[in-house]
């Protein structure tokens, strides 16, 4: 059969099709794993803090998020090709005036459009995705090459970036996003066709007051979350009344949901008790996958690695979604087994990752120790993503249209945005529980403290320092032990916390179904019993 969007002579390179999608899918979602990676570079570049970083990622997210419910409206309207090129021009522009914006409120404008034209881009490849594939395998196979590209995408950017930064000077990584992205114009001239032969469905009764409510009430909630602590919360005005805008800004979105005509999303979706469950479900692997990030953070930080290194680490963690993800995919599709049974076994292993992690962790791990649980923690999201993704489109009742998609993109900004303000929080807190724990300890009294004092002392003293140097010195590496040590006591706490808490959601996922089954069975028989018996009785 041929395809409506590609050109007559890619029918017998189907392989050639894939990759060009793929491709294409990367380029959006680079807009993300990019600025990630470059992140610690912005930081200085801009004089940045690193809430202004956090904010700047989620002001992206909310440009995804705020354009994804009316883009399917686009896609009925414009030519692919036409539209698709649109916007990869303008993601080039916006990525040359980032790389020499200098002001970070400016910064974080460029970066909220980056993310509608970016969500423009990725939602027109998942539409050209969907439209290669056979219709009884759209959805978990299309889901599995979208999310699937979604959760690889900062490592396969940063396998490359990662080899620019050890070498050149970090803007040259845009430079290489610029030329992959002319690169992808250049194929969708090749590979689209200019005219699909769709019929236009007309711009009209699209709710772009609400849309704007949605982009100012998102922004004021992660300004909120993010910026709460720093500013001691309620303490100060602007948390104040971001936290007020915010309110009103989900309020007003919710209403107008009601009362508009064509609302962006269809509040009937709640009514479906599966797609709650599983949106549910997805917030906590969110969450709970996101603990990985303290591993790379311990390489780089505590351990010291290269990022070549962390980046080889995170090519093994990638292995391992890719080869579940593909496991998991094949049996959903060929042997017909249900999403459901991915859950406890996913979870569960998640939980085991966490709870290893929080019995494992030293100043001295190498890559041969970590290549295992690190493997198995993307081996949980291949087993989870694609399967929970599934889940919840299609418990949406099929009026409500793409909202579940919609509602699914609402629930991973959220989730990110907890995960930022979440790990940070809990890191703070237990640094300074753990901290407070050891100078209780170290002082001049302790036995401990004075040797290892003198030993840093006579150290330095070898090295050829003066007494009062060696002394400064010594105080000074004992500190870094007490940070180091405070440090990797906090991050086995948060994963002992994660572990327990998704052990305990594995746990439920096995037992709650039978335990619902017996209710309903006991409810019909005592409604049964009870019928006989009013019978019997009026007989």
């Amino acid at each position: 059969m041929k395809s409506i969007y590609f050109k007559n002579w890619t029918t017998g390179w189907k392989w050639a099709t894939r990759i060009m999608l793929f491709f294409l899918l990367l380029s959006g979602l680079a807009q993300l794993g990019m600025f990630v990676f470059t992140q610690n570079y912005l930081v200085s570049y801009l004089g940045a803090q690193p809430e202004d970083i956090w904010f700047a990622v989620m002001a992206t997210y909310a440009g995804i998020i705020t354009i994804l419910p009316i883009q399917f409206r686009f896609l009925r309207y414009f030519e692919t090709r036409s539209y698709l090129l649109f916007n990869i021009v303008i993601t080039i522009i916006l990525n040359i005036v980032c790389l020499y914006c200098q002001d970070i409120f400016l910064f974080f404008v460029i970066r909220f459009l980056q993310g509608i034209f970016a969500g423009n881009v990725i939602v027109c490849s998942l539409t050209l995705v969907f439209s290669s594939l056979a219709p009884e395998r759209v959805r978990p196979v299309g889901s599995a090459v979208f999310y699937g590209t979604m959760l690889s995408n900062t490592v396969l950017i940063a396998l490359v970036a990662g080899v620019v930064v050890e070498s050149f000077d970090w803007k040259f990584t845009y430079y290489c996003l610029i030329l992959f992205q002319v690169f992808m114009l250049a194929l969708v001239l090749l590979m689209l066709k200019r005219k699909s032969g769709i019929k236009k469905y007309p711009l009209y009764q699209i709710d772009w007051s609400g849309m704007a409510i949605f982009a100012f009430t998102a922004l004021s909630v992660a300004y909120t979350v993010l910026y709460g602590s720093k500013y001691y919360w309620f303490e100060d005005s602007r948390i104040c009344w971001s936290a007020f805008f915010g309110a009103i800004g989900l309020i007003l979105f919710i209403y107008r949901q009601y009362i508009v005509k064509r609302p962006v999303v269809n509040l009937d979706v709640f009514k479906s008790r599966n797609f709650l469950i599983g949106l549910c479900l997805l917030a906590i692997y969110y969450g709970g996958k996101d603990s990985m990030n303290l591993i790379y953070n311990y390489a780089g930080g505590i351990l010291k690695w290269s990022t070549l290194d962390v980046i080889l680490l995170t090519a093994t963690n990638l292995a391992g979604i890719v080869i579940f993800l593909v496991f998991s995919i094949r049996l959903i599709v060929v042997k017909k087994i249900s999403v459901t049974v991915f859950f406890a076994p996913g979870f569960a292993l998640l939980g085991g990752f966490n709870l290893w992690m929080s019995f494992f962790l030293t100043p001295d791990l190498s890559f041969t120790d970590l290549f295992l649980p690190v493997f198995l923690q993307g081996a949980a999201s291949g087993l989870l993503f694609v399967p929970i993704m599934i889940y919840v489109l299609s418990s949406a009742p099929v009026h409500t249209g793409t909202t579940g998609l919609i509602i699914a993109a609402y629930t991973r900004f959220t989730a990110t945005l907890n995960s930022f303000a979440g790990f940070y929080n809990l890191q703070l807190y237990f640094n300074q529980y753990f901290k407070e724990g050891f100078l209780g300890s170290i002082t001049s009294e302790n036995q401990n403290t004075i040797d290892r004092l003198n030993s840093y002392k006579n150290l330095y003293i070898s090295k050829g320092f003066l007494q009062d140097q060696a002394a400064a010195l010594a105080n000074s590496s004992i500190a870094q032990n007490l940070a180091q040590q405070s440090q990797l006591l906090t991050n086995r706490a948060i994963f002992m916390l994660f572990g327990i808490g998704l052990l305990l959601i594995a746990l439920l996922i096995i037992i709650i179904p039978p335990i619902h089954k017996k209710l309903i069975v006991f409810k019909n028989h005592s409604i049964l019993k009870f019928r006989l018996t009013t019978f019997k009785n009026i007989h």
